[in-house]
């Protein structure tokens, strides 16, 4: 029996390219040589298994003849995938995992997702009509999340068969699912963190990928970048960065499992820097936010953001000694901060409160405007405040500084420009491990 399979990468989109197909001839068991075959196209070549219908003409074929029979079973080595989260951005992830999983050999088609059970005004079950309509239409209305996608209310019974694990849920409640966990997972269980946030605890800030490391005993590696879900959902050209530690095995995994055309993902050896450019960005679209709400102009909201962005820069560093310069020129960095700034949740409502001069909190604007989704800039400005007042670092860091104290009163949305232009002394940053 012959296959044939067209690689596409992302760019013959957009400069009509024609695709190359490969034709293989099969000897061994199919679901064995697919496995070996979805290994030959790692992702580092960025090549996806994606055909349109209009790109199907007469394309190059490459002629590759497999005799392949190590009497392995296959099937032992199949992953299962759970998503741990079901609100805007988790229902995304389980979309684009799950059009892989039916693709490639090496996954379970099946993919789990925990819903943390609501009641809609209709008085069903939202896991019930997730099931029956393939839809999240609380979190994500409108869009087909994937017939392999089912909806489960319970979190043991969700990552019971397992062994990947995606968390997507808001950063606060992370340590308590943890806990819920703990002793629950298969032996060969790895994680990646799409959660935007950390914790701040008496020894000092505590990434999620940290604490999903250590309460679980996984590895843990990350994926944020430029993704503003509802975009990605209607499939618009998105990119986002794989943060890992040593593992690149495991890292490429990941990379292939949320991989396709629309959706181009890059692994960078830095979960420490992917990690908090994701997390401190939701701080600058604050003060991104507060410049619209009072009609700043653009010249002002991009002199805001370059701040923000030396300031994420610098207090990266001085936490971690290992993150790389580089790490934020890729998407998890720059790209990720002009999107949030420009079209995320924490710019809309930094706006709204505003427009009203701070005299909503934003706890009411985040329940009126976000129906059930959670703000992260809010409280990531609080536990980024609260480690630069214990450290002694509140004058290095204006813009941050400032972001926190006008949320939660201190100053009106006007004291962003007044304050910010105070410069940090980022060249005590070169030093850094004198702070540990």
């Amino acid at each position: 029996m012959c296959l044939r399979f067209p690689l596409y990468h992302p760019l013959h989109y957009y400069f009509s390219l024609r695709p190359i197909t490969i034709t293989i001839n099969i000897s061994s068991p199919a679901s064995l040589l697919l496995s070996h075959f979805y290994s030959f196209l790692s992702p580092s070549s960025s090549f996806f298994m994606a055909p349109p219908a209009a790109m199907e003409e007469t394309a190059p074929t490459i002629n590759l003849l497999s005799n392949i029979n190590d009497g392995n079973n296959a099937a032992s080595h199949i992953s299962r995938v759970t998503v741990v989260g079901s609100g805007n951005w988790g229902s995304v992830a389980a979309k684009l995992i799950a059009s892989n999983t039916l693709m490639l050999a090496s996954f379970h088609d099946e993919v789990r997702m925990w819903v943390f059970e609501e009641i809609l005004p209709t008085g069903q079950k939202l896991t019930e009509v997730i099931n029956q309509t393939n839809e999240n239409v609380k979190y994500l209305p409108g869009i087909k999340l994937g017939k392999n996608v089912v909806a489960d209310p319970d979190l043991d019974n969700a990552v019971r068969d397992a062994n990947m694990l995606v968390f997507v849920t808001p950063h606060q409640f992370m340590e308590g699912i943890c806990k819920r966990l703990v002793g629950k997972l298969k032996d060969d269980v790895v994680a990646i963190s799409l959660i935007k946030g950390m914790e701040v605890k008496m020894e000092g800030p505590h990434m999620i990928s940290t604490l999903i490391s250590e309460q679980l005993r996984v590895n843990c590696c990350v994926l944020m970048g430029a993704n503003i879900a509802n975009e990605i959902a209607v499939e618009k050209f998105s990119e986002a960065t794989v943060g890992y530690r040593e593992n690149r095995e495991v890292a490429e995994k990941w990379v292939q499992l949320f991989s396709t055309p629309y959706f181009v993902v890059t692994p960078v050896q830095d979960v420490e820097g992917v990690e908090l450019c994701g997390t401190l960005k939701n701080v600058v679209a604050l003060a991104a936010g507060f410049v619209d709400g009072l009609e700043m102009g653009n010249n002002t909201k991009a002199a805001i953001m370059r701040i923000g962005l030396r300031e994420m820069r610098a207090f990266s560093k001085l936490l971690f000694s290992s993150v790389k310069d580089s790490t934020f020129f890729e998407s998890c960095g720059v790209a990720d901060l002009i999107t949030t700034c420009l079209g995320g949740r924490n710019r809309r409502v930094a706006e709204a409160f505003a427009k009203n001069g701070g005299k909503r909190s934003f706890d009411e604007l985040e329940a009126e405007m976000l129906q059930g989704q959670k703000l992260q800039g809010v409280s990531t400005a609080r536990e980024v405040y609260e480690v630069l007042s214990h450290r002694g670092w509140l004058e290095l860091f204006p813009l941050f500084a400032t972001v926190h104290e006008i949320s939660v009163g201190r100053l009106p949305p006007s004291a962003i420009v007044e304050y910010s232009e105070h410069k940090p002394n980022c060249s005590l940053v070169e030093g850094s491990a004198q702070y540990f």
